[in-house]
């Protein structure tokens, strides 16, 4: 297992737990528009991060999107497996290609 999949494990467990003792459980507890709206800040930090250069500000912030996209995820009942099979049933695709096949 690596460690986005632990991740994923750890906020499924954390859902279910009292909102007072995780911050996973009290963001899901608010519901999937404000897990969305957290996931949507972070990514914004994580531009900022990159614009400016700041190698270790977009590390840190990569790790939040990360984190925070889990979280969304888990608000909407989606897993992380569900998204890797979707990445793997693109793999070897043109993304060209892969954009033209949406429409």
């Amino acid at each position: 297992m690596n460690t986005l999949n632990e991740l994923a494990a750890t906020i499924a467990a954390r859902a279910k737990a009292d909102p007072d003792s995780s911050w996973t459980a009290k963001l899901l507890a608010k519901g999937p528009e404000k897990c969305a709206e957290k996931f949507g800040e972070e990514a914004v930090e994580a531009i900022i991060e990159a614009i400016k250069d700041d190698r270790d500000g977009l590390i840190s912030e990569s790790a939040d999107v990360l984190f925070h996209l889990l979280v969304m995820l888990q608000s909407r009942g989606i897993s992380l497996d569900e998204v890797l099979a979707e990445l793997a049933r693109r793999q070897g695709t043109s993304g060209i290609a892969e954009k033209a096949s949406r429409k």
